[in-house]
């Protein structure tokens, strides 16, 4: 189901801030139907294995040790269009330059502990989703 799948990870600073369940009322209230879902936290092994993609930029050290710092919330999530609009829903990376009301300008406090994650791509959205569920976790 290409475009019709994404996945989203809320990230250790909002889980620990209390926002899961904020966040996924703008989930909802964006249209998404969540398919797959659970609390988990990335060991460091686990981290860099998801961001591998990232590992020759400069903040991939500090990313995989946030990543893994404490318990995240991966879900996938379903729509027409999904890629496209969870990342018009949860703003830019930067949660100073997020537009108002998305989930980062909501509840990101940084760059770096940005509240969560969205896939950028169909095709990564499948290969995240693959990396967190398997196939008869997904509904």
């Amino acid at each position: 189901m290409a475009g019709n799948r994404t996945l989203t990870m809320i990230k250790p600073d909002a889980v620990k801030n209390g926002h899961i369940g904020a966040i996924l009322a703008h989930i909802n209230k964006g249209g998404f139907r969540i398919v797959a879902m659970k609390m988990t936290q990335l060991t460091v092994a686990k981290a860099k294995e998801f961001y591998a993609v990232h590992s020759e930029r400069p903040f991939y050290g500090e990313l995989v040790e946030f990543m893994s710092s404490g318990p995240i919330v991966a879900a996938v999530l379903e729509k027409d269009n999904a890629v496209e609009d969870f990342r018009k829903l949860i703003g830019a990376t930067n949660p100073a330059e997020a537009e108002a009301g998305t989930i980062r300008a909501l509840y990101a406090t940084s760059i770096g502990e940005n509240a969560v994650h969205g896939s950028d791509s169909d095709e990564n959205a499948a290969i995240e989703g693959s990396f967190h569920f398997g196939g008869t976790e997904m509904f």
